[in-house]
Protein backbone atom coordinates (compact mmCIF):
# COMPACT_ATOMS: atom_id res chain seq x y z
CA UNK A 1 0.00 0.00 0.00
CA UNK A 2 1.05 3.72 -0.97
CA UNK A 3 0.56 6.13 0.91
CA UNK A 4 1.13 10.34 0.67
CA UNK A 5 0.95 12.10 4.00
CA UNK A 6 0.06 15.81 3.34
CA UNK A 7 2.23 18.49 5.59
CA UNK A 8 5.43 19.38 6.66
CA UNK A 9 5.45 19.72 10.53
CA UNK A 10 5.95 17.69 13.53
CA UNK A 11 3.08 15.91 13.25
CA UNK A 12 3.32 14.99 9.58
CA UNK A 13 6.76 13.42 10.91
CA UNK A 14 5.36 11.30 13.60
CA UNK A 15 2.33 10.10 11.43
CA UNK A 16 4.76 8.77 8.95
CA UNK A 17 7.11 7.35 12.03
CA UNK A 18 3.92 5.13 12.76
CA UNK A 19 2.59 4.22 9.51
CA UNK A 20 6.47 2.92 8.75
CA UNK A 21 5.39 0.34 11.39
CA UNK A 22 2.64 -1.06 9.60
CA UNK A 23 3.52 -4.41 7.38
CA UNK A 24 0.90 -2.90 4.85
CA UNK A 25 2.97 0.30 3.80
CA UNK A 26 5.10 -0.16 0.91
CA UNK A 27 5.55 3.46 0.00
CA UNK A 28 5.01 6.67 2.11
CA UNK A 29 5.16 10.49 0.29
CA UNK A 30 4.49 13.08 1.88
CA UNK A 31 4.19 17.03 0.34
CA UNK A 32 6.58 18.57 1.03
CA UNK A 33 7.93 16.87 4.00
CA UNK A 34 10.89 17.72 6.02
CA UNK A 35 14.61 16.47 6.77
CA UNK A 36 13.25 13.93 9.11
CA UNK A 37 10.29 12.23 6.76
CA UNK A 38 13.33 12.01 4.31
CA UNK A 39 14.64 9.61 6.39
CA UNK A 40 11.39 7.58 6.54
CA UNK A 41 10.05 8.23 3.04
CA UNK A 42 9.72 10.23 -0.47
CA UNK A 43 9.52 14.08 -0.68
CA UNK A 44 7.73 15.70 -3.17
CA UNK A 45 8.00 19.16 -2.93
CA UNK A 46 4.42 20.68 -3.20
CA UNK A 47 2.54 22.29 -1.10
CA UNK A 48 -0.25 24.12 -2.30
CA UNK A 49 -3.94 22.25 -3.37
CA UNK A 50 -3.91 22.24 -6.32
CA UNK A 51 -0.45 21.02 -7.04
CA UNK A 52 -1.08 18.28 -5.02
CA UNK A 53 -4.50 17.09 -6.60
CA UNK A 54 -2.44 17.32 -9.90
CA UNK A 55 0.15 15.14 -8.68
CA UNK A 56 -2.35 12.58 -7.62
CA UNK A 57 -3.84 12.75 -10.80
CA UNK A 58 -0.24 11.04 -12.50
CA UNK A 59 0.94 9.11 -9.83
CA UNK A 60 -1.19 6.58 -7.72
CA UNK A 61 -1.34 6.05 -3.93
CA UNK A 62 -4.05 3.95 -2.07
CA UNK A 63 -4.46 6.74 0.92
CA UNK A 64 -3.99 10.49 1.22
CA UNK A 65 -3.70 11.81 5.03
CA UNK A 66 -4.20 15.65 4.97
CA UNK A 67 -2.21 17.36 8.00
CA UNK A 68 -2.24 21.01 7.85
CA UNK A 69 -6.05 22.94 8.57
CA UNK A 70 -5.66 25.37 5.48
CA UNK A 71 -6.01 22.10 2.66
CA UNK A 72 -9.39 21.06 4.71
CA UNK A 73 -10.60 24.77 4.19
CA UNK A 74 -9.64 24.22 0.60
CA UNK A 75 -11.68 21.80 0.30
CA UNK A 76 -8.86 18.70 -0.89
CA UNK A 77 -11.00 15.98 0.38
CA UNK A 78 -13.74 16.73 -1.32
CA UNK A 79 -11.72 17.28 -4.80
CA UNK A 80 -9.94 13.83 -3.87
CA UNK A 81 -13.10 12.18 -3.60
CA UNK A 82 -14.17 13.02 -7.06
CA UNK A 83 -10.98 10.99 -8.31
CA UNK A 84 -11.72 8.18 -6.20
CA UNK A 85 -8.95 8.26 -4.03
CA UNK A 86 -9.16 7.03 -0.44
CA UNK A 87 -8.21 9.98 1.62
CA UNK A 88 -8.68 10.66 5.77
CA UNK A 89 -9.84 13.96 6.65
CA UNK A 90 -13.07 15.69 6.59
CA UNK A 91 -14.64 17.33 4.32
CA UNK A 92 -14.47 21.51 3.37
CA UNK A 93 -18.13 21.87 4.43
CA UNK A 94 -17.53 19.67 7.99
CA UNK A 95 -14.11 20.97 8.63
CA UNK A 96 -15.72 24.50 8.94
CA UNK A 97 -16.03 23.61 12.42
CA UNK A 98 -12.08 24.75 12.80
CA UNK A 99 -12.23 27.05 9.95
CA UNK A 100 -14.88 29.66 11.04
CA UNK A 101 -14.76 30.28 14.52
CA UNK A 102 -18.00 32.05 13.81
CA UNK A 103 -19.52 28.97 12.46
CA UNK A 104 -18.04 26.84 15.47
CA UNK A 105 -19.42 29.29 18.40
CA UNK A 106 -23.16 29.16 16.46
CA UNK A 107 -23.27 25.85 16.19
CA UNK A 108 -22.28 25.61 19.70
CA UNK A 109 -24.74 27.46 20.58
CA UNK A 110 -28.11 25.96 18.30
CA UNK A 111 -26.76 22.19 19.65
CA UNK A 112 -26.45 23.71 23.39
CA UNK A 113 -22.79 22.26 23.52
CA UNK A 114 -20.91 23.97 26.55
CA UNK A 115 -19.09 26.94 25.41
CA UNK A 116 -18.06 30.77 26.31
CA UNK A 117 -20.53 33.41 25.83
CA UNK A 118 -19.50 35.31 22.82
CA UNK A 119 -20.57 38.15 20.30
CA UNK A 120 -19.04 37.95 16.41
CA UNK A 121 -18.34 41.06 14.60
CA UNK A 122 -16.49 42.30 11.06
CA UNK A 123 -16.63 46.24 12.18
CA UNK A 124 -14.06 46.94 14.59
CA UNK A 125 -15.60 50.12 15.76
CA UNK A 126 -18.78 47.75 16.77
CA UNK A 127 -16.17 45.44 18.73
CA UNK A 128 -14.56 47.99 20.72
CA UNK A 129 -17.31 49.66 22.18
CA UNK A 130 -18.49 45.75 23.06
CA UNK A 131 -15.18 45.46 24.31
CA UNK A 132 -15.66 48.31 26.62
CA UNK A 133 -18.95 46.72 28.44
CA UNK A 134 -17.06 43.80 29.35
CA UNK A 135 -15.40 42.30 32.08
CA UNK A 136 -11.75 41.50 31.41
CA UNK A 137 -9.78 39.30 30.97
CA UNK A 138 -11.50 38.92 27.50
CA UNK A 139 -10.73 36.72 24.33
CA UNK A 140 -10.35 38.20 21.13
CA UNK A 141 -10.30 35.72 18.38
CA UNK A 142 -9.60 35.92 14.42
CA UNK A 143 -12.19 33.71 13.33
CA UNK A 144 -10.49 32.39 10.08
CA UNK A 145 -7.61 30.52 10.04
CA UNK A 146 -4.41 31.77 11.88
CA UNK A 147 -1.39 29.22 12.26
CA UNK A 148 -2.48 27.88 15.55
CA UNK A 149 -1.90 32.10 16.61
CA UNK A 150 -4.93 33.78 15.90
CA UNK A 151 -6.13 34.92 19.73
CA UNK A 152 -5.22 37.79 22.05
CA UNK A 153 -6.22 37.53 25.65
CA UNK A 154 -6.98 41.28 26.55
CA UNK A 155 -6.88 42.28 30.32
CA UNK A 156 -7.78 46.26 29.81
CA UNK A 157 -9.81 48.21 27.60
CA UNK A 158 -6.53 49.35 26.26
CA UNK A 159 -5.43 45.79 25.58
CA UNK A 160 -8.61 45.15 23.79
CA UNK A 161 -8.76 47.90 21.62
CA UNK A 162 -4.89 47.57 20.50
CA UNK A 163 -5.88 43.65 19.99
CA UNK A 164 -8.42 44.67 17.87
CA UNK A 165 -6.64 47.13 15.63
CA UNK A 166 -4.01 44.56 14.98
CA UNK A 167 -6.58 42.44 14.06
CA UNK A 168 -8.68 43.80 11.82
CA UNK A 169 -7.02 46.76 11.10
CA UNK A 170 -3.58 46.01 10.68
CA UNK A 171 -4.46 42.27 9.52
CA UNK A 172 -1.98 40.73 11.70
CA UNK A 173 -2.99 37.36 11.38
CA UNK A 174 -4.36 38.41 7.91
CA UNK A 175 -7.71 37.81 5.59
CA UNK A 176 -8.34 35.37 8.84
CA UNK A 177 -9.02 38.84 10.83
CA UNK A 178 -11.99 40.21 8.71
CA UNK A 179 -14.52 38.64 11.04
CA UNK A 180 -13.87 38.34 14.56
CA UNK A 181 -15.19 36.09 17.56
CA UNK A 182 -15.21 38.40 21.08
CA UNK A 183 -15.61 35.54 23.92
CA UNK A 184 -15.56 35.54 27.81
CA UNK A 185 -12.30 34.12 29.40
CA UNK A 186 -13.07 30.46 31.08
CA UNK A 187 -11.20 29.77 33.80
CA UNK A 188 -9.87 26.71 34.52
CA UNK A 189 -7.27 23.88 33.32
CA UNK A 190 -7.08 23.33 29.63
CA UNK A 191 -6.51 20.27 27.82
CA UNK A 192 -6.78 18.62 24.17
CA UNK A 193 -9.31 15.68 23.11
CA UNK A 194 -8.81 13.55 20.11
CA UNK A 195 -11.54 11.53 18.52
CA UNK A 196 -11.61 9.00 15.54
CA UNK A 197 -14.65 9.39 13.69
CA UNK A 198 -16.42 7.91 10.86
CA UNK A 199 -19.35 10.06 10.11
CA UNK A 200 -21.63 8.30 12.70
CA UNK A 201 -19.51 7.51 15.30
CA UNK A 202 -16.29 7.94 17.65
CA UNK A 203 -13.78 6.67 19.66
CA UNK A 204 -11.52 9.47 21.97
CA UNK A 205 -7.64 8.97 22.67
CA UNK A 206 -6.39 9.75 25.87
CA UNK A 207 -7.03 13.06 27.20
CA UNK A 208 -3.65 15.26 25.95
CA UNK A 209 -2.68 18.71 27.15
CA UNK A 210 -0.59 21.59 24.45
CA UNK A 211 1.63 24.57 26.51
CA UNK A 212 0.62 27.02 23.56
CA UNK A 213 2.15 30.20 25.04
CA UNK A 214 6.05 31.38 24.19
CA UNK A 215 6.86 31.57 27.65
CA UNK A 216 7.45 29.31 30.97
CA UNK A 217 3.94 29.93 33.09
CA UNK A 218 2.23 30.36 30.42
CA UNK A 219 3.45 33.53 29.70
CA UNK A 220 3.36 35.80 26.15
CA UNK A 221 2.11 34.92 23.10
CA UNK A 222 0.28 32.04 21.71
CA UNK A 223 2.10 29.65 19.90
CA UNK A 224 1.15 26.94 17.58
CA UNK A 225 2.33 24.80 20.56
CA UNK A 226 5.32 24.28 22.56
CA UNK A 227 4.95 20.93 23.84
CA UNK A 228 3.05 18.21 24.90
CA UNK A 229 1.80 15.54 27.15
CA UNK A 230 -0.15 12.36 27.10
CA UNK A 231 -1.86 11.36 28.70
CA UNK A 232 -3.02 13.84 31.60
CA UNK A 233 -3.14 12.23 34.53
CA UNK A 234 -5.48 14.35 36.75
CA UNK A 235 -8.34 14.17 33.76
CA UNK A 236 -10.61 11.51 35.61
CA UNK A 237 -12.94 9.04 33.79
CA UNK A 238 -16.03 10.94 34.49
CA UNK A 239 -14.36 13.91 32.93
CA UNK A 240 -13.85 11.81 29.55
CA UNK A 241 -17.18 10.24 29.51
CA UNK A 242 -18.84 14.09 29.72
CA UNK A 243 -16.54 15.24 26.99
CA UNK A 244 -17.57 12.43 25.23
CA UNK A 245 -21.63 12.57 25.80
CA UNK A 246 -22.08 16.60 26.42
CA UNK A 247 -19.31 17.52 23.82
CA UNK A 248 -18.18 15.04 20.95
CA UNK A 249 -20.90 12.63 20.38
CA UNK A 250 -23.45 15.72 20.25
CA UNK A 251 -20.97 17.04 17.81
CA UNK A 252 -21.09 14.45 15.41
CA UNK A 253 -24.53 13.83 15.48
CA UNK A 254 -25.09 17.70 14.91
CA UNK A 255 -22.99 17.51 11.48
CA UNK A 256 -24.12 14.41 9.96
CA UNK A 257 -27.96 15.88 10.61
CA UNK A 258 -26.55 19.03 8.74
CA UNK A 259 -25.87 17.22 6.12
CA UNK A 260 -21.87 17.48 6.77
CA UNK A 261 -20.95 14.21 8.23
CA UNK A 262 -17.65 14.30 9.75
CA UNK A 263 -14.80 11.79 9.05
CA UNK A 264 -11.40 12.35 10.48
CA UNK A 265 -10.11 13.78 13.84
CA UNK A 266 -12.47 16.04 15.67
CA UNK A 267 -10.01 17.74 18.16
CA UNK A 268 -11.69 20.11 20.49
CA UNK A 269 -9.74 22.33 22.74
CA UNK A 270 -11.18 21.87 26.23
CA UNK A 271 -11.42 23.73 29.30
CA UNK A 272 -12.14 22.06 32.90
CA UNK A 273 -13.94 24.20 34.62
CA UNK A 274 -15.76 24.32 38.04
CA UNK A 275 -19.04 23.86 35.90
CA UNK A 276 -17.41 21.04 33.86
CA UNK A 277 -15.96 20.84 30.80
CA UNK A 278 -16.42 24.09 28.06
CA UNK A 279 -15.34 24.39 24.46
CA UNK A 280 -12.45 26.50 24.16
CA UNK A 281 -12.58 26.00 20.09
CA UNK A 282 -12.59 23.14 17.26
CA UNK A 283 -10.21 21.74 14.82
CA UNK A 284 -10.68 18.91 12.10
CA UNK A 285 -7.45 16.96 12.04
CA UNK A 286 -4.33 16.25 14.41
CA UNK A 287 -3.07 18.62 16.35
CA UNK A 288 0.65 19.28 16.42
CA UNK A 289 2.44 18.77 18.78
CA UNK A 290 -0.09 16.73 20.52
CA UNK A 291 -0.03 13.79 18.00
CA UNK A 292 3.46 13.62 18.27
CA UNK A 293 2.98 12.30 22.19
CA UNK A 294 0.37 10.09 20.96
CA UNK A 295 2.16 8.27 17.91
CA UNK A 296 4.80 7.30 20.78
CA UNK A 297 2.03 5.55 23.49
CA UNK A 298 -0.56 3.86 20.45
CA UNK A 299 -0.39 0.73 19.52
CA UNK A 300 -2.94 0.02 17.40
CA UNK A 301 -2.03 -0.48 13.61
CA UNK A 302 -2.54 3.20 12.22
CA UNK A 303 -3.50 2.23 9.09
CA UNK A 304 -6.53 0.18 10.32
CA UNK A 305 -7.71 3.20 12.70
CA UNK A 306 -8.03 5.39 9.45
CA UNK A 307 -9.63 3.13 6.76
CA UNK A 308 -12.21 2.27 9.41
CA UNK A 309 -12.71 5.62 9.91
CA UNK A 310 -13.16 6.06 5.91
CA UNK A 311 -15.47 3.12 5.65
CA UNK A 312 -17.62 4.19 8.40
CA UNK A 313 -16.48 1.24 11.12
CA UNK A 314 -14.46 3.14 13.48
CA UNK A 315 -16.58 1.26 16.12
CA UNK A 316 -16.02 -2.21 14.74
CA UNK A 317 -11.68 -1.36 15.61
CA UNK A 318 -10.56 -1.85 19.26
CA UNK A 319 -7.84 0.93 19.76
CA UNK A 320 -5.01 0.32 22.16
CA UNK A 321 -3.12 2.48 24.27
CA UNK A 322 0.36 1.83 26.30
CA UNK A 323 0.33 2.25 29.28
CA UNK A 324 3.24 4.24 29.05
CA UNK A 325 3.51 8.24 29.84
CA UNK A 326 4.66 10.38 26.47
CA UNK A 327 5.85 13.79 26.26
CA UNK A 328 6.99 16.22 22.98
CA UNK A 329 9.40 19.62 24.30
CA UNK A 330 9.45 21.92 21.14
CA UNK A 331 12.69 23.12 20.21
CA UNK A 332 12.11 26.42 18.72
CA UNK A 333 13.83 29.71 16.94
CA UNK A 334 14.76 32.37 18.55
CA UNK A 335 12.11 34.52 17.90
CA UNK A 336 9.51 32.55 17.06
CA UNK A 337 6.34 32.93 17.12
CA UNK A 338 7.39 36.66 15.74
CA UNK A 339 10.89 37.02 13.05
CA UNK A 340 12.86 34.48 12.90
CA UNK A 341 16.13 33.37 11.20
CA UNK A 342 16.85 30.40 9.66
CA UNK A 343 19.62 28.28 8.02
CA UNK A 344 21.11 27.42 11.41
CA UNK A 345 22.86 23.97 11.85
CA UNK A 346 21.62 21.79 13.98
CA UNK A 347 23.82 19.98 16.47
CA UNK A 348 23.18 16.65 18.73
CA UNK A 349 21.05 15.01 16.25
CA UNK A 350 22.86 11.92 16.54
CA UNK A 351 22.62 11.51 20.30
CA UNK A 352 19.55 10.40 20.84
CA UNK A 353 18.99 7.92 23.87
CA UNK A 354 16.59 5.32 24.55
CA UNK A 355 12.84 5.90 24.76
CA UNK A 356 13.61 8.70 22.49
CA UNK A 357 12.13 9.63 19.34
CA UNK A 358 12.98 13.72 17.91
CA UNK A 359 10.37 14.28 15.28
CA UNK A 360 11.30 16.74 12.84
CA UNK A 361 9.14 20.08 11.73
CA UNK A 362 10.75 23.40 10.26
CA UNK A 363 13.73 22.27 9.12
CA UNK A 364 15.55 21.37 6.08
CA UNK A 365 18.67 19.33 4.62
CA UNK A 366 21.69 21.19 3.45
CA UNK A 367 24.65 20.35 2.18
CA UNK A 368 24.35 16.99 3.91
CA UNK A 369 23.23 18.78 7.25
CA UNK A 370 20.38 19.30 8.94
CA UNK A 371 19.38 23.11 9.35
CA UNK A 372 16.72 25.10 10.33
CA UNK A 373 14.42 26.28 8.34
CA UNK A 374 10.68 27.04 10.82
CA UNK A 375 9.36 28.49 13.85
CA UNK A 376 8.56 24.99 15.46
CA UNK A 377 11.92 23.07 14.68
CA UNK A 378 12.21 19.89 16.58
CA UNK A 379 9.77 17.89 18.64
CA UNK A 380 11.63 15.85 21.27
CA UNK A 381 9.28 13.20 22.48
CA UNK A 382 9.95 10.64 25.25
CA UNK A 383 7.91 7.89 27.07
CA UNK A 384 8.33 6.49 30.67
CA UNK A 385 6.22 4.55 33.37
CA UNK A 386 4.98 7.92 34.27
CA UNK A 387 4.96 11.55 33.61
CA UNK A 388 7.95 12.55 35.45
CA UNK A 389 10.07 9.68 34.09
CA UNK A 390 9.05 10.30 30.31
CA UNK A 391 9.52 14.80 31.25
CA UNK A 392 13.65 13.56 32.74
CA UNK A 393 14.15 11.48 29.76
CA UNK A 394 12.92 14.19 27.46
CA UNK A 395 14.26 17.06 29.25
CA UNK A 396 18.05 14.66 29.36
CA UNK A 397 17.59 14.76 25.35
CA UNK A 398 16.62 17.95 24.92
CA UNK A 399 19.79 19.40 26.97
CA UNK A 400 22.49 17.42 24.21
CA UNK A 401 20.69 19.63 21.14
CA UNK A 402 21.96 22.81 20.13
CA UNK A 403 20.92 25.52 17.37
CA UNK A 404 22.16 29.26 17.62
CA UNK A 405 18.97 31.06 19.19
CA UNK A 406 17.48 27.52 20.46
CA UNK A 407 14.48 27.89 22.73
CA UNK A 408 12.31 25.40 24.25
CA UNK A 409 9.95 25.95 27.66
CA UNK A 410 11.63 24.32 30.55
CA UNK A 411 8.09 23.55 32.56
CA UNK A 412 6.54 21.16 30.30
CA UNK A 413 3.98 19.06 32.22
CA UNK A 414 4.94 20.45 35.40
CA UNK A 415 1.64 22.01 36.62
CA UNK A 416 0.17 18.42 36.36
CA UNK A 417 2.70 16.64 38.79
Amino acid sequence: MDILIIGSGGREHALAWKLKESSKIKKIFIAPGNAGTSQIGLNIPISKTEEIINWLKKNHVDLVIVGPDEHLADGIVDALKTLDIPVFGPTKSAAEIEWSKSFAKQFMKEENIPTAQYEIFNDAKKAKLYAQTQSFPLVIKASGLALGKGVIIAHSKKEADKALDEIMIDKIFGNAGNEIVIEEYLQGKEISIHAFCDGTNAVLFPPSQDHKRIFENDDGPNTGGMGTIAPVPWVSEKDMKTIEEKIVVPTINALKKRGRPFRGILFPGIMITETGPKVIEFNARFGDPETQSYMRILETDLVDILFACINGKINEREIKWSQKSACCIVCSSGGYPGEYQKGKMIGGLDAVQKDIVIFYAGTKCENDKIVTNGGRVLGITAIGDNLKESLSKGYEMTKLISFEGMYYRKDIGKKSF
